[in-house]
């Protein structure tokens, strides 16, 4: 099967080549190592981040909610971290606090469809202006020597496709690599992903260029790989669902078949990751629970009465009555395999 062996952006290797998308609400620091704990993953990337309130964190440190979103593990290695926002020397300021907090790449995000983003111009908005997209660029690539990526959609509608027009001008402001999500922001998260525009992408550069949109199982990541020329993979809401896509990647490039997760496999995952919520310094119960809450919506597809136990999950109050509530749902399948 042909599959990148590695990424390579400027002097970093990324192996395998297989990039965690950043996700609002999904990809944060303790998700991150959830995901780097389960293997098969080569780069993660943060929760996508206002570089406003980056900026005037750096300028004001008693605003620094934001950079709580930028809070990271040694173990979490290589990470990106993700910026959105629409003003270049905000995004600028924004880009060298991630530079000083030791991330190993900037990323900044040109495909958010979501419309509070994009009423301020921020995420796909910003695929309407390429002149602004193009001071960005060249603005924060002059402020900092991290390694420097894009993420971005095909464009706004069908009728104004500007995915080759993005990455040729990423590449000639110096961005290092650019990923492309292969649908339009009015498709939002529906409809197909476009990959020939992928293929498109990958013809028109010379940068790497990463694939997104539409990898639910090994089998499509290969496929995207083999029919695009993708340097790398990355996948979003299949590995909140699947966290265990990443190695199930790997064994399926290594013997043609993957290992599918037995109801064991499925109370470890979900007990693992609330035992990390647990020990995550910072947070209320009300937090951590909500955190419980928000997962088991994503953790119990597949699991047989799966609607049952997200049921009792949602009703508990507490992280200790929900760790309760998953034991008890578990214990005639554990019983079972004793």
């Amino acid at each position: 099967m042909s599959f990148p062996a590695a990424l390579r952006i400027r002097d970093l290797t990324i192996r395998p080549a297989t990039v965690l998308a950043p996700m609002a609400g999904v990809t944060d620091t303790v998700f991150r190592s959830f995901i780097r704990g389960l293997g098969g993953c080569g780069l993660l990337m943060t929760e996508f981040t206002s570089s406003h309130g980056v900026s005037a964190a750096l300028h004001n440190p008693r605003q620094n909610k934001t950079l709580k979103y930028l809070f990271f593990e040694p173990g979490e290695r290589p990470i990106t971290a993700q910026l959105f926002g629409a003003d270049p020397a905000v995004m600028a300021d924004a880009a060298r606090v991630v530079e000083d907090l030791g991330f190993d790449l900037v990323d900044i995000n040109f495909g958010c469809p979501v419309k509070k983003i994009v009423r301020c111009n921020g995420g796909s908005g910003l695929l309407r202006d390429l002149p602004l997209v193009e001071k960005i660029l060249t603005t924060v690539r002059s402020a900092v020597k991290l390694r420097f990526t894009i993420k971005f959609r095909l464009g706004w509608n069908d009728a104004e496709l500007v995915d080759v027009q993005m990455a040729r001008l990423a590449e000639q402001c110096g961005v290092e690599a650019v990923a492309l999500h292969a649908r339009t922001r009015e498709q939002g998260f529906a409809g197909r992903a476009d990959w020939d525009r992928i293929a498109a992408v990958k013809a028109a550069v010379r940068i790497p260029v990463i694939g997104n949109g539409d990898i639910v199982a090994p089998e499509d990541a290969v496929r995207m790989a083999a029919e695009t020329g993708c340097d790398a993979v990355m996948i979003g809401r299949a590995a909140s669902s699947n966290p265990w896509i990443f190695r199930q990647i790997e064994q399926y490039l290594a013997t043609g078949r993957y290992d599918q997760p037995a109801e064991a496999d499925r109370y470890e995952m979900i007990r693992s990751y609330y035992r990390m919520l647990l020990d995550h310094s910072g947070c209320h119960d009300s937090e951590i629970a909500g955190k419980m809450k928000q997962f088991a919506t994503y953790f119990t597809h597949g699991v047989r009465n799966g609607a049952r136990l997200r049921a009792a999950i949602y009703h508990a109050q507490s992280p200790v009555e929900i760790c309760d509530c998953v034991e008890r749902f578990f214990a005639p399948v554990l019983a079972g395999a004793a």
